[in-house]
């Protein structure tokens, strides 16, 4: 129950919580404070520079809002957890936190302005914030993390390529029935697994083929430009997708690339098909092996077989390995004809990973199960940005798909370079609610403006240590 009396709201107390006065005439707080982390490592990495030079083109006469600024306030407002472009409000509305912010009208025809080659244009800015974002974490004496599979560090760099459907609820261009019976968009992503960066995607609509080949190879080659120079040339780099990405053709391309000095390996799922039925019946018992977790533990119930030698693997890059996992199916598995005769689940990939160096049957496979955390970071994508599109234009919402790229990228630079612990590897879900949502007052004195976190809040030293570190890290020349 609540009593109004000259513009004040009287909450009674409900149990033991306190009563509480509640009035619309406060000053100097402002909310989501967090946020103008994002906004200071955009600009510390160089991305908001890099999309003012991309994006120069769209601002002829020098007027107005830089397109680049309100390039990189979208992606911002995309990584604090916004869905529409009207969320723009949030960060234009407290504007003596991050200055002044394009109306929704002016960042729409942003959007509705970029064509294709601006598109290219604005990837390639975000590889070049990439690249410093890198060597500060170099700088730094961390440099990028290593993925991680059977309780070993992988060499190298991990890109796991991975589909997805977004369901769109009104009519848009492209959009189309998908394979699950739903409409919308089948888009293509590509991330980072050593830090959950989002480095490629490509905009496809709802039913646009799961292994289509050119689509894999666009999408990798995209990918592989976003990763620097220093880390493209001589170093490992595994792709690793489901069985959508075993076509042939594709993974000719990721052979060819290494005769242009990229070191690239494969681990992609493969359809069970008769030969490998009959492979995997005549498989005796003592080559199949105990399989491993993530831990490097024995996964329970689990083994695993090499089947390379067993049957043909015609127009297969050389030295393609072929390996089973089988294992008792867990509560509400999906299970083929061939599992529910054998009374286990199979899975099988191919992979050109030598036997030397490491590479076992034991080994491969359970590095290629860690390709499932693409799962996770698609769902925390779809809560960054790509999750629902703005646009009945098909090309606005590949801009936005983009931009919601670089808001992923943001957060994982984040996490990389100015945070520790827990939160180092925290979702972006517990960063909105532990930093990035938090209010703060707003004072001016000697002569500088401060952001004042409560000192009762449980991540006000976490928060307050992101930014020192974020004002420590060396900036890119001009």
């Amino acid at each position: 129950m609540s009593v109004q009396a000259e513009g004040t709201f009287y909450v009674q107390a409900i149990g033991l919580r306190p009563k509480v006065h509640v009035s619309a005439d406060g000053s100097g707080v402002v909310g989501h404070a967090g946020a103008r982390l994002l906004a200071d490592l955009a600009d510390a990495t160089g991305l908001t520079a890099a999309y003012s030079a991309a994006l120069r083109p769209l601002r002829p006469r020098g007027t107005g809002h830089d397109p680049g600024q309100i390039a990189t306030d979208l992606a911002v407002m995309l990584a604090d957890g916004g869905e529409a472009i009207a969320d723009l409000a949030l960060l234009r509305d407290q504007g003596e936190v991050f200055g002044p912010v394009a109306s929704t009208p002016t960042a729409w025809r942003l959007l509705a302005d970029t064509d294709d080659r601006t598109l290219t244009a604005l990837r390639s800015a975000r590889a070049h914030a990439r690249e410093v974002a890198w060597l500060q974490a170099a700088e730094r004496g961390e440099g990028i993390p290593a993925a991680r599979a059977g309780g070993r560090a992988l060499p190298g760099l991990v890109l796991d390529l991975d589909a997805t459907l977004v369901t769109c609820h009104s009519e848009k261009e492209q959009a189309a029935p998908t394979y699950k019976g739903g409409f919308g968009f089948h888009p293509l992503l590509c991330f980072l697994a050593n830090t959950g960066e989002a480095v490629s995607g490509r905009l496809r609509p709802g039913n646009s083929g799961a292994n289509t080949a050119a689509d894999h190879i666009t999408v990798l080659d995209q990918a592989i430009a976003q990763i620097p120079d220093a880390h493209r040339h001589g170093t490992d780099i595994l792709i690793r997708a489901d069985s959508a990405g075993s076509a042939k053709a594709f993974l000719a391309h990721v052979r060819d690339l290494r005769k242009r000095g990229i070191r690239t390996f494969f681990s992609v799922g493969y359809a069970i098909t008769d030969p490998v039925r009959r492979a995997v019946r005549t498989m005796p018992d003592r080559l199949w092996h105990p399989a491993l977790d993530q831990d490097g533990t024995l996964r329970d119930g689990a083994e695993v077989a090499e089947l390379t030698g067993m049957l043909e693997l015609p127009g297969y890059p050389t030295g393609t390995r072929i390996i089973v996992r089988r294992e008792r199916p867990h509560p509400g598995a999906q299970l083929s004809l061939f599992d529910q005769d054998e009374g286990l689940r199979h899975q099988v990939f191919l992979t050109d990973t030598p036997y030397s160096g490491g590479g076992s049957a034991q080994f491969l496979e359970v590095r290629h199960r860690g390709h499932a955390t693409v799962e996770d970071h698609i769902r925390c994508g779809k809560t960054t940005g790509f999750g629902r599109f703005p646009s009945r234009d098909f090309n606005v919402n590949a801009v936005w798909l983009e931009l919601s790229l670089a808001a992923i990228d943001l957060l994982a630079w984040t996490r990389v370079l100015l945070l520790d612990g827990e939160l180092a590897t925290a979702e972006p879900k517990k960063l909105r609610y532990r930093l990035l949502h938090v209010a703060a007052r707003l004072t001016l004195g000697g002569r500088r403006l401060r952001l004042r976190i409560s000192a009762t809040w449980p991540w006000r030293n976490e928060l307050a240590t992101a930014f020192h570190r974020l004002a420590a890290l060396p900036r890119p020349a001009g």
